[in-house]
């Protein structure tokens, strides 16, 4: 029995939640496994019932799990908030502190179904296949912030970057671990014409590199490297980089596969893994039968693979929502003339249909 920590979370965090645990009941039919699950509160939904977006009990129970599936937190509901209350900032970044997850790992790939849903060219994004490893514990987003009054009645902000060897380290050597296991090729992203931190980064990577004779290792700049990605985006196999680079370059990779909610990701490095999906909150369409729950259903592949070491249920989920996919069924975002539409009831089901059925 895996036990399973649920975080619905805020907007359509509760419906693609829904959609991705209904996969992981077929799941269960199908390779005879349990899975016991435990929901517990996180973001706004939590901060309106509990005065905070991180409670303890929430806490205890992703501690005290074998993984924790997260929907999506945040809402312009709760902006207004001090910092340290609002559901990202107070929620997520010390939920990934806790769980000592320091490796953010978000694949990207096209399904061939979904090629023309791209906004880029068929011949510049067909049969892309990319991960990106983005280090998530350390860079600006942990760094020591703070406020300063000016003489002259303004204010100076001061945000600290830092970066130790070992937290590059680390991070580097699941990267290079993932190219050996896939085409060979690490692309190190980093800002080191500019910044001291890139610099170091670059070091360390490189001193890294003779450990792993099979691995192309190359460095880009990151301002370069958010132009190849829309020029010639199937050059990159897997992308190691720092904490806010990685944030972005994801959420631009999301693109060349047509929509952000087609991406999943996990977050390892510690004792309790945690998936999510890239995506956040879309408070406009919440309630209305409307996101699209493959991202989450595919996070939650991540988990089979990664956490449970089920790797051929991973894959039976994989190619599932592949299949669905050829069939012509789309969601609002990824919709095509001619397709089919589901909601994300109906598109969840749909999935775990074929994965009951062994994919026929």
């Amino acid at each position: 029995m895996f036990k399973i920590t649920v975080l619905p979370g805020d907007g359509i965090g509760p419906e693609v939640i829904a959609g991705a645990l209904r996969v992981l009941q077929a799941v269960q039919k199908r390779a005879g496994v349990e899975f016991a699950t435990r929901e517990a509160a996180i973001g706004g939904s939590a901060y309106d019932r509990f005065g905070t977006p991180l409670p303890g009990e929430t806490q205890q129970a992703c501690l005290h799990c074998d993984a924790v599936l997260l929907g999506a937190v945040g809402g312009p509901k709760w902006d207004a908030l001090p910092v340290h209350l609002r559901p990202e900032a107070g929620a997520l970044l010390p939920l990934r502190k806790q769980l000592a997850v320091f490796a953010n790992i978000r694949p990207t790939k096209l399904h061939s179904a979904l090629a023309e849903a791209s906004t880029l060219k068929r011949e510049v994004v067909a049969g892309l296949d990319l991960v990106v490893v983005r280090e998530l514990t350390g860079g600006l987003y942990f760094g020591d912030k703070r406020r300063e009054e000016l003489p002259d009645g303004g204010q100076k902000v001061v945000e600290t970057l830092e970066y130790s060897t070992g937290e590059i380290e680390r991070v580097a050597r699941m990267a290079f671990g993932m190219a050996q296991k896939r085409r060979g090729k690490l692309t190190s992203v980093d800002k080191a014409n500019v910044l001291e931190s890139s610099r170091l980064w670059r070091e360390v990577v490189s001193d890294l590199a003779g450990e792993y004779p099979g691995v192309e290792l190359e460095h880009m700049l990151v301002d370069n490297c958010a132009m190849q990605m829309v020029r010639h985006p199937r050059q990159f196999d897997v992308l190691l980089t720092e904490n806010m680079f990685g944030d972005i370059l994801s959420d631009q990779a999301s693109q060349l596969t047509g929509s952000i909610g087609m991406l999943p990701s996990a977050s390892l490095g510690g004792q309790v893994g945690l998936y999510e999906p890239i995506h956040g909150s879309a408070p406009d369409i919440a309630g209305q039968d409307m996101a699209n729950p493959i991202a989450t259903i595919l996070s939650a592949a991540m988990m089979l693979r990664y956490s449970f070491n089920m790797e051929e249920a991973a894959a039976l989920v994989e190619q599932a929502v592949e299949a669905v996919l050829e069939e012509g069924w789309r969601t609002v975002d990824i919709m095509q003339p001619g397709m089919r539409r589901a909601g994300t009831v109906q598109m969840a089901g749909l999935v775990a249909e074929k994965v009951e059925r062994g994919r026929s």
